[in-house]
């Protein structure tokens, strides 16, 4: 599959599906009278993220040949981030996503994904390698290693990366404990870390930049602590470490010894889920300008607050103008 369209600021492979909120808070989900749907998905959310900040963007991924499916579609397009590479699977359903919203930290998740995913089901003939080479940015997730064939093509796109012009190429690692194998079925988190970690490893020796929280960071490193996980994670081959400490806020260190640690941003929590990914597609979109690392990592933390600060996740990903606004204000 070969593109012939101008490079994209920011092209992300990883989950879609639809999230379906409670539009009452502090209510778990047996009560829950009244839902809305929105687009979700980490990587699509990214995508929807950076193009609210004017970058061109695009999703590799898969959903099911089903309504929901099209509603995927409708919604990225209405987004403006584009969707060619979104293609449908035929045995597999678009996964659903529920939440329960008990602010201000307390939001758990259930993922419908049974009998499998069709964002896992990705193939390395799906990849229009060209544009994946010629992306400003390309953002890969952990989750896209839980499962073949999605872990090989997810593998695949980042060695044509590497090999490729260069660019940035950012490993979100994305920790999803209940997708990986046994680990998934049993409950055993151990198990799946001992599975996740070397495919964890390969993906950071073929990355430029690698995004975590810090239980994210000690899957991939074994490291727990902000300032080990920075360095397990450069030692590892990536050139630039951002380290999420949630309340303690953010800590990024460059290979060339330039650093920033950052507050967190103050704001009335809503609904956290949003905020990781809002922080990403603000960290793209900081890259590519150029701005000094703090600058960014202000910004990102910014952007995350603010949709911390909202119900949604895709919908409530912030423009450029709201992001300085709170940043001045």
């Amino acid at each position: 599959m070969a593109s012939t369209a101008e490079p994209h600021d920011v092209i992300t492979m990883g989950r879609i599906g639809v999230d379906i909120y409670p539009l009452q808070t502090g209510v778990p989900l047996p009560q829950v009278e009244t839902f809305q749907k929105f687009l979700g998905g980490s990587a699509t959310n990214v995508a929807v993220a950076a193009a609210r900040l004017g970058r061109s963007s695009a999703v590799i991924s898969r959903t099911g040949d089903d309504p929901f499916g099209e509603y995927c579609h409708q919604a990225l397009r209405g987004f403006g981030v584009d969707d060619r590479w979104v293609t449908p699977v035929r045995r597999y359903p678009t996964p659903v996503t529920f939440c329960e919203i008990f602010p201000p930290d307390d939001f758990p998740l259930y993922f419908y994904r049974e009998p499998k995913a069709p964002d896992l089901e990705l193939r390395p003939e799906d990849l229009d390698f060209d544009a994946i080479e010629a992306a400003r940015v390309f953002w890969v997730t952990g989750t896209g290693l839980c499962a073949e064939p999605s872990r090989t093509t997810t593998l695949t796109a980042l060695e044509a990366r590497a090999e490729g012009a260069g660019g940035v190429t950012v490993f979100d690692m994305d920790w999803r404990p209940m997708f990986w194998g046994a680990g998934s079925r049993d409950g055993d988190e151990a198990e799946a870390v001992a599975e996740a970690r070397p495919y964890y490893r390969q993906a950071l020796a073929h990355a430029t930049v690698a995004v975590g929280n810090l239980d994210e960071c000690e899957v991939a490193t074994g490291a727990r602590e902000p300032q080990e996980c920075a360095d397990a994670l450069l030692a590892a081959g990536v050139e630039l470490a951002v380290v999420k400490q949630g309340p303690k806020g953010v800590l990024a260190v460059h290979r060339d010894g330039t650093r920033a640690e950052v507050p967190p941003h103050p704001v009335k929590v809503l609904n956290g889920l949003g905020a990781g990914d809002a922080f990403g597609g603000s960290l793209c979109h900081g890259l590519l300008a150029g701005r000094d690392l703090e600058y960014v990592m202000r910004y990102a933390n910014a952007a995350g607050a603010l949709v911390a600060s909202r119900l949604a996740c895709s919908t409530a990903m912030p423009t450029q103008t709201e992001v300085e606004d709170l940043l001045r204000g």
